[in-house]
């Protein structure tokens, strides 16, 4: 199988392998990873990380879990501009630097071999965790505690002063949705770094994985447009178009399909 074919299959389990998905995530853009050896040399970190760990019931170890990780000095990826590495997974374990959904991803994981509940939150801009029934979400780069002042301060900061936190944000997600987020962030990274053809991987996957939606066409028709694939391009502005219930936008694609339809096509 490929390694998209793994990931889907992790995916579709019974019981979902999140971390073991997210490695075939990297694993298609480097063929050298071996996510079953690196599922296996976690073992190391998870018995560092439980040497470290207090003598608390199950329930009350996820923040100590989160600071013994960031005493063996995993941190959030402070490098401007931030590169593709800070989300594969296997550069993360190496580097001990990543987004914070990265860190969440390695956090999840060892959890769930020590059995700490901990669950993710796809809160916008910022990736969260929480100890299901808590009154607070934990800050996976360092385990600081948030309550709703702290999360609706970190709303703001992402999303501008008009931002509204509501109920949605505060929830747990499934393997499903943070493997489209990790391949969302990664998409944006690769194209960020002018590496298209694997952007273009990223979207695909994106699209797989996720309801259709009109900013995941549009992102992948961009990438198209990069790599001067009109025929691609114009497919996805298409779908867009379809999906789209704003009509100030819906204008705006209809010009750039008669534009690009304008254009000799050079695929």
């Amino acid at each position: 199988m490929s390694a998209r074919d793994h990931c889907l299959a992790c995916l579709n389990a019974e019981q979902p392998a999140l971390f073991e998905a997210a490695l075939w995530v990297a694993a298609e853009h480097d063929p050298a990873v071996q996510p079953q050896q690196l599922m296996a040399e976690l073992e190391n970190l998870k018995q560092q990380v439980d040497a470290g760990l207090p003598s608390f019931a199950p329930q009350e170890l996820a923040q100590p879990l989160l600071r013994r990780l960031s005493d063996l000095h995993f941190h959030e990826d402070d490098d401007s501009p931030i590169q593709p590495q800070a989300a594969l997974l296997h550069k993360v374990l190496q580097r001990r630097r990543g987004q914070p959904l990265s860190i969440a991803l390695i956090a999840l994981e060892l959890a769930r071999r020590l059995a700490i509940p901990l669950q993710g939150v796809s809160f916008p801009g910022y990736f969260l965790l929480r100890v299901p029934g808590a009154d607070h979400l934990l800050d996976p780069c360092g385990g600081r505690r948030l309550y709703t002042r702290d999360c609706r301060e970190l709303l703001l900061r992402y999303l501008g002063p008009h931002a509204q936190l509501n109920a949605e944000h505060m929830q747990g997600c499934d393997a499903r949705s943070m493997i489209v987020r990790l391949s969302r962030n990664l998409r944006h990274l690769h194209a960020q770094a002018e590496d298209y053809l694997s952007a273009l991987k990223d979207a695909e996957r994106v699209l797989q994985l996720a309801p259709a939606n009109v900013n995941d066409h549009l992102a992948r028709a961009d990438l198209y447009g990069h790599l001067d694939c009109s025929h691609a391009e114009r497919f996805d502005v298409q779908r867009a178009l379809l999906l789209c219930e704003d009509p100030a936008l819906r204008l705006k694609l209809g010009d750039r399909l008669r534009q690009s339809s304008a254009q000799p096509a050079l695929h």
